[in-house]
């Protein structure tokens, strides 16, 4: 007698995420979409998100799915968090630190404040009345960085 496809989901499920915790990430793509053959369920899009952008290289795809979970339960941090590390995986960590920073705005979690530690914060500009995206405020301060007195 084989198992319900509700009881293989489930299984599959689980399987995935213990994977995606343990940084499997190629191992919980294909149990993800496993998953997601035997039924749609939108809250398991943000982590096949992530895993598409981190395996595949693919971060447009990974977003919109992100996108799609964050549609769907906007409540959620968990979302927030894929969501972030698609962006870092595409190297636009300003991004990530606004999507992020909504997360924490949803109620936020461990993994979100450990995520916003290790991207960090940008140090002020050396010269406070220049934008940050002034040339003296870039070569300023790289130099006074690589002197050691930033």
């Amino acid at each position: 007698m084989e198992p319900a496809p509700q009881e293989d989901a489930e299984k599959l499920t689980n399987r995935a995420l213990c994977a995606f915790s343990a940084g499997e990430f190629s191992s919980a793509l294909a149990q993800f979409e496993r998953v997601l053959k035997i039924g749609d369920n939108p809250q398991l899009h943000s982590y096949l998100g992530f895993c598409i952008a981190k395996e595949r290289g693919q971060v447009k795809k990974g977003a919109e799915l992100c996108l799609a979970s964050l549609e769907h339960e906007p409540q959620n941090p968990v979302h927030y968090l894929n969501l972030a590390r698609v962006h870092q995986v595409a190297g636009d960590k300003p991004q990530a630190i606004v999507v992020l920073r909504q997360g924490m705005g949803m109620g936020g979690s461990e993994d979100i404040v450990a995520l916003l530690a290790k991207l960090g914060t940008r140090k002020p500009p050396p010269l406070s009345f220049l934008s940050r995206d002034h040339f003296l405020n870039k070569w300023l301060g790289i130099a006074l960085s690589r002197i050691g007195l930033r």
